[in-house]
Formats: structure tokens, sequence, C-alpha cells
């Protein structure tokens, strides 16, 4: 079977195997988007009830953080092969960004 899909000789084996490949990639991007609007829904929810500021921007946060995280990883592609470059280049940049917010709270603070 494996070397039916590496070999392009079978069209229509190769039609049916994109076809499940791209319906399984649709259901997981849409699982994502619904998941990203409940993380919404739920930021908003804090912040209307009038929760603690203290219990509010932290979860407003880590709602944020998994919602980048989902955006990279679904909507971008990061899961697909030959990505690893430009992952890198935004990890690097991630990784800048932290730190340049950490020293500057770091020369604030102290």
């Amino acid at each position: 079977m494996v070397n039916e899909r590496l070999n392009s000789a079978n069209p229509s084996f190769d039609l049916k195997y994109r076809r499940k490949k791209n319906a399984e990639e649709m259901k997981h991007q849409v699982i994502t988007f619904a998941m990203m609007i409940f993380f919404t829904l739920i930021a908003f929810a804090a912040v209307g009830f009038d929760f603690s500021k203290w219990f509010i921007k932290p979860v407003i946060l880590l709602l944020a953080v998994v919602q980048v995280i989902f955006q990279l990883y679904y909507f971008m592609h990061m899961k697909h092969k030959g990505h690893s470059t430009i992952a890198l280049f935004l990890f690097s940049g991630l990784a800048v960004g932290l730190l340049t917010v950490l020293t500057f709270l770091t020369i604030v603070w102290w």
C-alpha cells in the first residue's frame, strides 16, 4: 500500500488519499476554530462577571497563548514537514521578544 501511495500511476487512489487527508485537515481546523471561539467567550465572560483583576489577567493571557499556539500549529500549517526554518525564525523572534519584555520589567522593578 505504501508503494501505491508513492506511485502516481494510480490516480484514483491518489485522489482518494488526498481527499481523505484534506477532510481530516478540515475537521481539525473547524474543531480548533470552535475551541478558539470558546476561549474568546470565556475571556469575555470573565471580564463581564467582574472577577478579580488578579484572576482575569492571567486567565486572558493564558487563553491568548493557547490561541496563538493553535493559530501557528493548525492555521499556519506549522505541523507540516518543511517548515522547520520558518519555525526557527518564529520561535527565535518569540524568545527575543520575551527576553526584551523580561529585561524591561527587571529594569523598571529594580
